[in-house]
């Protein structure tokens, strides 16, 4: 059986220029526009939220939907600041919908996150060499042994604890904002802060250019 095309499938397919057109326009236009565009993005936010579902255990249908509408309408914030970057190269849905996937798995991420503690700011050696944010860790021990005593002598406590959290524990920045009572643009500054330091201490060590504790 032939899927039905939407009236925005319609309209993207028939002039994907159309979109941009009408979200830059003023009054009823723009405004049907966007909610249009929400519509179609709260379908795609609500594909991603089912696909990690079990992210989420206990969560029922009326806060996953919750959880879509609120990715959709941040996608949408996020399109209409970006809008000049649409080149035309790809259907404008198409370069829509990335915005609401990226949205979507990071809403999920941060109600996964308040329904858990923060974990401790001391972090083991598998914990350091296993992690991704760290590419020769996997492969050099030694280095992970040397970055774990960095972190324990090089920071603050307060810029280990952050350090901790968001490049080795993966927790959302803005979920650590929220629980420390401070902002994203502090706790960007006080990562920033402790990768200068940790490869200040680890070039002091001899590890020179194969320390690169980056997210």
């Amino acid at each position: 059986m032939q899927a039905v095309a939407t009236p925005a499938q319609h309209r993207d397919a028939a002039d994907p220029d159309e979109w941009v057109v009408r979200l830059r326009a003023h009054g009823p236009v723009r405004e049907e526009a966007i909610a249009e565009l929400h519509a179609l993005l709260r379908r795609g936010a609500r594909y991603v939220v089912a696909q990690r579902r079990s992210a989420l255990p206990g969560a029922g249908a009326a806060e996953l939907e919750e959880i879509a509408t609120e990715a959709a309408g941040d996608a949408v914030v996020a399109i209409l600041r970006r809008l000049d970057e649409f080149r035309g190269e790809s259907r404008f849905t198409t370069w829509a919908y990335k915005f609401v996937f990226l949205e979507a798995a990071a809403a999920v991420r941060r109600r996964a996150w308040r329904r858990r503690e923060l974990p401790h700011d001391d972090v083991d050696l598998a914990a350091l060499a296993g992690h991704g944010a760290f590419p020769a860790m996997g492969e050099r021990r030694e280095l992970a042994r040397a970055l774990r005593d960095a972190i324990d002598r090089a920071l603050t406590p307060h810029q280990r604890l952050v350090f901790v959290a968001v490049c080795v524990q993966g927790v959302p920045i803005d979920v650590l904002a929220e629980r420390l009572g401070t902002t994203r643009g502090a706790l960007y500054k006080n990562v920033h802060d402790a990768r200068q330091r940790l490869r200040a201490h680890l070039g002091a060590e001899g590890f020179g250019a194969a320390a690169h504790p980056e997210r």
